[in-house]
């Protein structure tokens, strides 16, 4: 077992479980609690979990958003599939408008190079694209969330409301047949600001974000021109989608 998938186990049965403890964790993982312990020490400074002797606790709670670093391990490789796949759909020349997220980080980078003028909503996402010779990168105004760095507030929705897109990339924390739905007030408004502002809009989600609903609506699926998801998401989902009013392309 390499270190990264003894990580991606600890991380899972603590937040499975709530908390676990050391010596159980070493059991789980095949190696000794000295081992476990250093990385835990490693996986709290990440912010991925909380440290206490004895063992660790998830510092998600139901209802809440996992942490960043902790989403930026999930289903990578899933992530950089989808980025690459909306990356096609993009023409040079296109003034597009990334939403905040981890999958939508990954479409950040995978756009880095091209000729296009991007509006990126997250400090991670701009700084990926910074310093790249053809893209012409406009920066919105508004309030850093803590840990997301996402750009929320009257000044990033004034900042959208005043340029019209060719392509929105927008992310999500929720994607049922109901509707688009985030974890934060603050940035579902945002996202709905996107929306407005685009000719064409195109959700990223791994098949995980459709079993869940999170607390704040943001809109009825017929607002997505479309989905890029993989191909191992239930076709149940992606028929109710689909009636929904959307197009559903899957990697």
């Amino acid at each position: 077992m390499t270190i990264s998938e003894r990580h991606r186990r600890i991380l899972d049965a603590v937040q499975h479980a709530g908390q676990a403890g050391v010596a159980e964790l070493a059991a789980l993982t095949g190696t000794s609690e000295m081992t476990v312990r250093r990385d835990l020490e490693q996986l709290a400074e990440q912010g991925m979990l909380e440290r206490y002797r004895g063992g660790a606790r998830s510092l998600v709670l139901r209802g809440e958003e996992p942490p960043f670093a902790l989403r930026t391990q999930d289903d990578l490789g899933a992530k950089r599939r989808i980025a690459a796949a909306v990356a096609d759909l993009i023409a040079d020349g296109e003034a597009v408008v990334v939403d905040s997220g981890t999958t939508c980080l990954e479409v950040a980078r995978a756009l880095t190079g091209r000729r296009l003028t991007v509006m990126p909503l997250s400090m991670h996402a701009a700084n990926a694209m910074a310093g790249a010779p053809q893209l012409r990168l406009l920066l919105p105004g508004g309030e850093l969330r803590a840990n997301e760095l996402a750009l929320t507030g009257p000044l990033a929705e004034a900042s959208l409301a005043a340029l019209r897109f060719d392509t929105a990339v927008l992310g999500c924390c929720g994607l049922t047949a109901d509707g688009l739905t985030a974890y934060d007030l603050a940035d579902a408004a945002v996202k709905r600001a996107i929306i407005a502002s685009a000719h064409r809009v195109v959700a990223v989600a791994d098949p995980a974000k459709f079993t869940r609903t999170a607390l704040a609506f943001v809109a009825p699926v017929s607002a997505l021109d479309m989905i890029v998801t993989t191909g191992d998401a239930g076709p149940e989902h992606l028929g109710a989608l689909t009636a929904a009013g959307t197009i559903v392309r899957t990697v």
